[in-house]
């Protein structure tokens, strides 16, 4: 008897472990899917769209923002990529991985490309880390070298 309701003790432990990890697997698929939907807006220069995937007032870490977080609303959002968008009319992002990261966190590694007025091409590596909260961006946290190679 004992025997049995070890073994019914440790098959309901793992049961319980095993749908636990099905749980985080569906919540990162889902913050996953989120960020595809993103960068396809971006890529389709849908800015209001876009925009309103982030949280009515989200925190930004941006070297093009300035030093520190910066609190950005949605419509500051739109009107700043609008506003990219008319620099570079031909604005891309190539996403090269995603990275997981808790059931709240993702990290995006990417490639920027597009062609100023001069028509010079760039390409700018550019990481971010998203916190992501009830389905919204929260936190968009952006890493890039923003040094003017002209400035040396």
């Amino acid at each position: 008897m004992r025997t049995i309701l070890s073994l019914f003790i440790l098959t309901f432990i793992l049961i319980g472990c095993n749908n636990q990890t099905k749980e985080k697997t569906m919540e990162t698929s889902t913050n996953e899917k989120l960020v595809q939907q993103y960068f396809e807006h971006f890529n389709n220069h849908e800015w209001i769209k876009m925009a309103d995937m982030y949280a009515e007032t989200a925190d930004f870490k941006d070297p093009s923002l300035g030093q520190g977080i910066v609190k950005q609303t949605r419509q500051q959002i739109a009107d700043k990529y609008a506003e990219l968008h008319k620099v570079f009319p031909d604005l891309h992002d190539q996403v090269i991985q995603t990275y997981p990261s808790g059931d709240q966190h993702i990290i995006v590694e990417f490639v920027s490309t597009g062609t100023g007025p001069d028509n010079v091409k760039f390409e700018l590596p550019i990481c971010v880390i998203f916190t992501i909260e009830n389905g919204l961006i929260t936190k968009d946290f952006s890493y890039f070298d923003n040094f003017d190679e002209e400035e040396q």
